[in-house]
């Protein structure tokens, strides 16, 4: 049974319980970004720092001595011989035990810091991951590798907890996903070295994944398609949100084991969804395309009696409805579950899930080439990070006004066409724009690869079929999270391979204006439940063609006339019969060369109807 045309209206559509349930999906979206978010403050470097100064480097003289402060630095702090302009931030001087003088021309030596490091307040916390355990210097290949570890966990939990959805459903890989990111979210609070923090948050990356994929399916799955990008959108601009108040939190906060336990609250109050389940019932769509009919009966009969159906009907659509399902499937109709591995049997769907995991690749990965560029104008940390928020924004409120116009396809080509050109223009001419142009081009890409990372999940939610949604989306969502780790790749070489990292995604987002033309359009269609209908999925046109234009070229000038008229080919028959018939007459000698076969009209009639006939 085609589930949006004869099963989906019976149970009141877009109904009052629906709505219900997808204003309680939008919660998720809310507490998954706020701990996402959050990391950003964890690996927070201070602006500035230098090593504790340690009493037993130095001689007398320098303890005991009246010295300005001047003269106090310049005794206990080298030169950073790698830039030359500062004095270091990871070394000291060691004087000999025996200098009794002021030691300015007493040789000495460069050691690593002894005592730790002294910091200025890290941006809305007094301490973080960073300063928490000493990670500079030597050991600032930590932060970077935290990060990579934390998208690690996310890419693992989005392929695994991904397919969980399509083998226990929704709800299930849901609640498990909430409980595990919970208590591990509770654990990162109590991490006593920095190794339990990484192993911890690569491992709460993974749950979280969980819990974003099934909440971001199930709104999309209760919805006609006239509200589908709205319910999606909508659920955007919580993430917004959370991070637009995550730097209040942060400045609350003040410690970082304070803010993670204040971003965990919300995934505890998630977990109410546990005791009522009607917040979040199992996908009806879901239990029909795996064919769990004694389940689907039961989710549709809840839908139809909270939707009012039956209070406002004489007779009732759920029980018509369940009827027809009885005789569609059948009482021994065993279920069957999909996974990513049946993608090996398909065309159509292995190339949108690839070309959209592409897409969402390049929108994530090069984001960085452009928040770099706002550090130029401004190295105020929240400077970059509320542009990166309005633009966000931004970019939920261009989707919003132009995907259901022009098309899922148009807008996701749009958005690649545009980034590319910022990312070239910006790579090519940065050291010839004025400044204020380059800011215009950073935000301007920054704004059009959120939106082509925001389009990409959503039209891939749209094109993939019901049975290995959570499973393909799972893919997609973990290349971006690939693009994503990108970034901290650069940092872990200390942005050495900046430029190479910028060509590459630049030349990548030209690709994809290639690739996003292979896709289909599914603005106002129905959502595809079995691989069948996925793979059946068709390429429109971009344009529409003209009525005049020869649809066969150098074979016909006109179009063809579709409509059949009996009284011309009467004609054409009357005439053949009658020029039949007077080929067999005998005629005199003399007068067949002079009897013509046909008359003037009816020669008129037989040449007219050829021509409309061929």
């Amino acid at each position: 049974m085609d589930y949006d045309t004869k099963v989906f209206p019976h149970t009141g559509g877009y109904g009052r319980y629906n709505r219900v349930v997808v204003v309680f999906s939008w919660f998720p979206s809310f507490a998954v970004l706020l701990n996402l978010f959050s990391d950003v403050f964890y690996t927070l470097i201070p602006d500035s720092f230098h090593c504790r100064a340690d009493p037993q480097l130095l001689p007398p003289a320098v303890l005991l001595g009246n010295l300005s402060t001047q003269d106090y630095v310049s005794l206990v702090f080298p030169w950073d011989n790698g830039t030359g302009t500062g004095r270091s931030r990871c070394e000291l001087y060691k004087y000999p035990p025996n200098a009794s003088e002021l030691p300015r021309h007493v040789r000495r030596e460069r050691v690593a810091c002894t005592r730790g490091w002294e910091y200025s307040q890290v941006a809305g916390l007094h301490s973080n991951f960073v300063t928490e355990w000493n990670l500079v210097c030597s050991d600032y290949w930590k932060i970077p590798l935290q990060h990579i570890c934390f998208m690690t966990g996310w890419i693992l939990g989005y392929i695994l907890l991904g397919t969980l959805c399509d083998w226990l459903g929704r709800r299930r890989a849901f609640l498990l996903s909430v409980s595990l990111s919970s208590l591990l979210g509770a654990a990162v609070c109590l991490s006593s070295s920095a190794e339990v923090f990484l192993l911890l948050r690569l491992s709460q990356g993974a749950a979280l994944a969980g819990v974003f994929v099934s909440s971001y399916i199930i709104r999309l799955e209760l919805c006609d398609p006239s509200h589908r990008l709205m319910v999606a959108m909508v659920g955007g601009f919580f993430g917004v949100l959370a991070e637009l108040l995550l730097p209040g939190f942060a400045a609350l906060c003040r410690d970082w084991p304070v803010l993670q336990a204040v971003v965990t609250v919300p995934l505890l109050l998630l977990l109410s969804y546990w005791c009522c389940a009607s917040l979040f019932p199992e996908s009806p769509r879901w239990l029909l395309a795996t064919d769990q009919i004694p389940q689907v009966k039961r989710s549709l009969q809840e839908f139809s009696t909270r939707n009012g159906v039956c209070l406002q009907d004489e007779h009732c659509p759920g029980e018509t409805l369940m009827s027809e399902i009885n005789s569609a499937y059948g009482e021994d109709r065993r279920p069957r579950f999909y996974s990513v591995l049946e993608l090996r049997q398909t065309r159509v769907i292995w190339k949108n899930c690839l070309i959209l995991s592409f897409t969402l690749f390049i929108g994530t990965g090069i984001q960085y080439c452009f928040t770099r560029n706002l550090r130029i104008f401004s190295t105020n940390f929240y400077f970059s990070y509320f542009v990166r928020v309005a633009t966000g924004a931004l970019g939920c409120v261009f989707i919003c006004l132009s995907v259901n116009h022009f098309g899922r396809r148009g807008m996701l080509l749009l958005s690649a066409i545009v980034t590319g050109l910022a990312s070239l223009l910006l790579l090519a001419l940065t050291q010839y724009l004025h400044g204020g142009l380059v800011l215009v081009l950073s935000v301007v890409g920054l704004l059009f690869s959120q939106a082509l990372a925001m389009l990409s999940v959503f039209f891939a939610s749209e094109v993939m079929p019901t049975v290995v949604r959570g499973g393909c989306l799972g893919l997609v969502l973990a290349a971006g999270c690939v693009g994503m780790a990108a970034a901290s790749l650069m940092e872990l070489q200390n942005n050495g391979g900046y430029f190479l990292h910028h060509v590459v995604f630049a030349s990548f987002a030209i690709l994809s204006v290639l690739c996003v033309m292979l896709l289909p359009e599914s603005k106002r269609k129905h959502l595809p439940d079995s691989l069948k209908e996925g793979e059946s999925q068709r390429l429109p046109p971009f344009f529409l063609s003209r009525p005049d234009r020869d649809s066969l070229p150098l074979l016909r000038t006109r179009p063809a006339s579709s409509e059949y008229d009996p009284d011309n080919y009467s004609r054409l028959v009357s005439a053949t019969r009658k020029m039949l018939t007077k080929d067999r007459l005998p005629y005199k000698s003399g007068e067949a060369a002079q009897a013509p076969l046909l008359s003037g009209p009816e020669r008129h009639a037989l040449t007219q109807a050829a021509s409309e006939r061929g």
